[in-house]
């Protein structure tokens, strides 16, 4: 697959330009008005100044001494003890930033529920306490009595509420010291000033499920579980998103349909995996409704479970007609029976109903058929409308059901079930079907995707493709290399789709493999850790160094993302 030619000639930044750019501009504001605005989020003694496209970012900070962790500051914390908390129905909801065997609701990861809604105004932020030396802090990060094993690590969550935008990491307020020179210090110490970013080791990362940790590749077992009716390719049932031309897998078409997009981003996501030589094993499934003369829902498994991972790409193309082929003519229609119209101007005839919940179990049938024992399951269901009986003489499982049987342990196995809506009148059934494996309930915001416009399916597709692989390392190399970067000009220039080939260091912003952030108060988790090595010994003792991190985005309609030196305003 890797010497293959690229999935699509149509990048999903000339996408976003111009399908993205008919009618969707930002509420309230015309297309003049709308294409510049741009949002500073940063640490500028210690506020933060807003514009109109609103970013609103949550944080966990900890340091690990002595093999105890502490927690330093967080965001949003409602009683400033440090530790990232909210209060919801007079109901106090903390997630520790590290599994705490004292605290049964600890899950390792940011307050999973954080929203638009929820996070409060940055300006209520506070830095807490040096958890070294007891002073308050006056930066966001501030490394005082740094002993040789310490460690410390801060998760950001992202969350653009509005337009999609580019974003950039920066560091600001860098102060380095080299405090009082004690006598083991000078007995090693031959260099002038501060030593102590120079000999702290970090890491910055994308932080794909935002637990904190920088996660190795992980075994899976990955159904995608695709919408294949009318809805997604015809244009009277509003299958159409753009009278736009696009070109998928070497074939033009004169619009752009949401089939084309699945197509696209399932593609891209199958290469992804492949490109990491990931251990995963893929499979597709497909759900429809029902024509008057069936007697079973027309839904299936379009490609078993395989590590070949060719064989799975070479089933996601040409999804237009295996689309039309399900949807149209008398049953059994199959994706392969060639009787179906793919011309989104057609569609008389085809079958009704959605039957989601058929779908996903057809997709857990595979899995339990086909997964390997002691490997995570996941299901990742797109779906653009409600459940409902079509016009046949079947009767449908509910889409809710299907999906708590699928988390539930038993019958095995236990799956992770992702769920994305793209412009669904029915989100609230397929947010109550998203959750992890063995949740009983479900309705959990980390695994539901909502997908208002439907250009941006392929960067959700992003999304998720970064939780089956390798978190991908942004930069590994001293702090004060890192903290250099990051305060150099714009500050680095993060990637909202980690499935393409941008490099953070080495590419210009504007380069074409970059992609902005998705709206929709969609989460992202960037992480910086740091660790002070046991050899560095006394070189750095009484040394400190304080910096502060923030982040700058710009509405990406209209500006290429180059960044503020560029920006018209």
């Amino acid at each position: 697959m890797k010497d293959e030619t690229p999935i699509h000639d149509l990048s999903r930044r000339k996408l976003l330009a111009g399908i993205g750019a008919v009618g969707l501009a930002s509420t309230g504001a015309g297309l003049g008005t709308s294409a510049y605005f741009s949002d500073r989020e940063t640490f500028e003694n210690n506020t933060v100044t807003a514009g109109e496209l609103d970013l609103l970012v949550d944080w966990q900070q900890h340091y690990t001494m002595n093999g105890e962790t502490t927690f330093v500051n967080a965001h949003p914390d409602h009683d400033a003890d440090g530790e990232q908390s909210i209060v919801v129905d007079a109901s106090t909801v903390t997630y520790s930033d590290f599994a705490d065997p004292e605290d049964p609701e600890s899950n390792g990861a940011n307050i999973p529920g954080l929203n638009c809604e929820t996070i409060p105004p940055i300006d209520e932020a506070a830095f807490g306490v040096d958890p070294t030396t007891g002073e308050s802090q006056e930066s966001l990060v501030q490394l005082g009595d740094v002993k040789p094993g310490d460690a410390g690590e801060i998760t950001f969550s992202l969350h653009l509420c509005d337009n999609p935008g580019y974003v950039w990491m920066q560091a600001e307020n860098v102060a380095e010291s080299e405090g009082v020179d004690t006598e083991p210090e000078l007995a090693v110490d031959e260099t002038t000033g501060g030593d102590l970013a120079r000999q702290i080791e970090a890491t910055l990362w994308y932080d794909a499920d935002c637990d904190n940790v920088h996660d190795a590749a992980a075994p899976a077992d990955i159904m995608l579980t695709l919408d294949f009716s009318g809805s997604m390719l015809y244009d009277q049932f509003g299958g159409v998103v753009s009278q736009d031309s696009i070109q998928v897998n070497g074939t033009s078409y004169g619009e752009t349909t949401k089939i084309d997009l699945v197509e696209l981003a399932t593609r891209e996501f199958v290469q992804y995996l492949d490109d990491q030589n990931a251990d995963v094993q893929v499979g597709v499934a497909y759900f429809d409704g029902e024509g008057s003369d069936d007697t079973v829902p027309r839904t299936g498994v379009l490609q078993p479970l395989t590590t070949n991972l060719s064989t799975v790409e070479n089933a996601l193309s040409g999804l237009r007609r295996k689309l039309a082929n399900v949807v149209s003519g008398s049953a059994p229609s199959t994706p392969f029976d060639g009787d179906g119209d793919p011309d989104p101007g057609a569609g008389s005839g085809i079958a009704e109903g959605t039957y989601i919940g058929e779908g996903v179990d057809d997709a857990q049938g595979e899995l339990g058929t086909n997964g390997r024992a002691g490997v995570a399951a996941s299901n990742i269901v797109l779906s653009d409308g409600e459940s409902f009986n079509g016009n046949g003489s079947t009767q449908f499982t509910t889409p809710e059901d299907a999906a708590d049987d699928a988390r539930a342990p038993s019958p095995g196995p236990a799956t992770n079930v992702y769920t994305i809506s793209v412009g669904s009148g029915n989100d609230a059934v397929l947010k109550a079907m998203a959750g992890a494996a063995g949740d009983a309930t479900g309705d959990d915001p980390q695994f539901f995707y909502n997908v208002d416009d439907p250009v941006t399916i392929p960067t959700v597709f992003g999304v998720l493709a970064s939780q089956f692989g390798a978190e991908k390392i942004i930069m590994q190399d001293s702090l004060d290399v890192v903290l250099d970067a990051l305060a150099d000009g714009n500050g680095l220039p993060l990637d909202g789709n980690v499935q393409t080939m941008f490099d953070e260091l080495a590419d210009p912003a504007d380069d074409p493999g970059r992609e902005p952030f998705e709206g929709n108060g969609l989460m992202y988790c960037v992480a910086l850790s740091w660790e002070l090595p046991f050899e560095v010994g006394n070189d750095a003792q009484g040394d400190t160094v304080a910096f502060d991190l923030g982040f700058y985005t710009e509405q990406a309609r209209h500006n290429d993302g180059n960044g503020p030196s560029e920006q018209v305003v």
